[in-house]
C-alpha cells in the first residue's frame, strides 16, 4: 500500500502545454492532466503534449514549423541562421528608424 505522501512524492512535472503553457503533471508513464501527442514533419519526430483544455479545444498541431528567415548581406539573400558571430551580434545591435509623416 502506497501512501498519500509517497504518492504525491512520485508525480513530477515534466513538461508544459504547447499552447497555454500549462504544467503538465506525469506520473511514472502515465499523463495526469493532458496529452501527449507525437507528430513526423519529413521523418523527424516532434513531440508536443497539450492540456485537456487545450486539446478539447483543438487536438491538431498548429504552427509547429520553423521559421526561416532571410535577409540580404551585400546583395545576397542568406539565412540567419548561416551568419557567423559577427554578423548575428551586428544584427541585434541595429536600430530601426522611423521617418516622421
Amino acid at each position: 500500500m502506497v501512501s498519500v505522501k509517497n504518492a504525491k512524492a512520485k508525480i513530477k512535472i515534466k513538461e508544459i502545454c504547447r499552447d497555454c503553457k500549462k504544467e503538465i503533471k506525469i506520473n511514472g508513464q502515465e499523463i495526469i492532466n493532458g496529452k501527449k501527442l507525437i507528430y513526423d514533419d519529413n521523418g523527424k519526430k516532434i513531440v508536443v503534449f497539450k492540456c485537456d483544455t487545450c486539446f478539447k479545444k483543438n487536438p491538431s498541431l498548429t504552427n509547429f514549423q520553423e521559421c526561416e528567415v532571410y535577409s540580404r548581406v551585400v546583395g545576397y539573400l542568406r539565412p540567419v541562421k548561416q551568419w557567423n558571430v559577427g554578423k548575428i551580434r551586428e544584427y541585434k545591435e541595429r536600430k530601426e528608424y522611423k521617418f516622421a509623416k
